[in-house]
């Protein structure tokens, strides 16, 4: 997890990140869970990650640097919350054909209004994509349109301008 402040001058991004727990099994998973916050219960400008062992989310990491994200807004927190558990159990039971393609997912919790992005891979395999993001859209029962943005256009211009693909 980390909360966003302002940085200090010349600090790289992800200097606050905070390495919370791992877990190998569903059985650890859900000790973990009913031990640890929702993403509705963190402060504003929080973020929460679930991401697979040995991968940071940040855009520079090695499985991450030519990859993208599905993002969905949530306005309501228990919506957030119901969201983050369902995205979280089709990640671990392996629900998506293309779990290879999948980094982890991100909870970002803001005053006006939380996103949920699932990170993947290959922002460029559109077809991948397009099945993860219809995938997501199901396991979390979501009726609006869901975007695709790559990290390389998330570094270059600014993230309102839209994505890539939609579902």
């Amino acid at each position: 997890y980390d909360i966003q402040s302002k940085p200090k001058p010349g600090a790289a991004w992800g200097t606050s990140l905070k390495k919370g727990y791992t877990f190998d099994t569903v059985e650890e998973f859900w000790c973990l869970y009913d031990q640890i916050f929702r993403p509705s219960k963190l402060v504003g400008s929080a973020d929460f990650h679930l991401f697979k062992a040995g991968v940071e989310p940040k855009w520079e990491d090695p499985e991450c640097a030519n990859g993208g994200k599905w993002t969905v807004i949530s306005s309501r927190k228990a919506n957030l919350d119901t969201m983050w558990l369902e995205t979280c159990m089709a990640l671990i039971g392996e629900q998506f054909d293309e779990s290879q393609e999948i980094c982890g997912v991100v909870a970002s919790v803001r005053q006006r209004q939380d996103k949920l992005s699932l990170w993947t891979k290959t922002a460029s395999n559109e077809a991948v994509q397009v099945d993860i993001g219809k995938k997501w859209k199901e396991v979390i029962d979501y009726n609006d349109k869901m975007v695709y943005s790559f990290h390389d256009d998330s570094r270059s211009q600014k993230p309102s301008r839209g994505g890539r693909y939609t579902v």
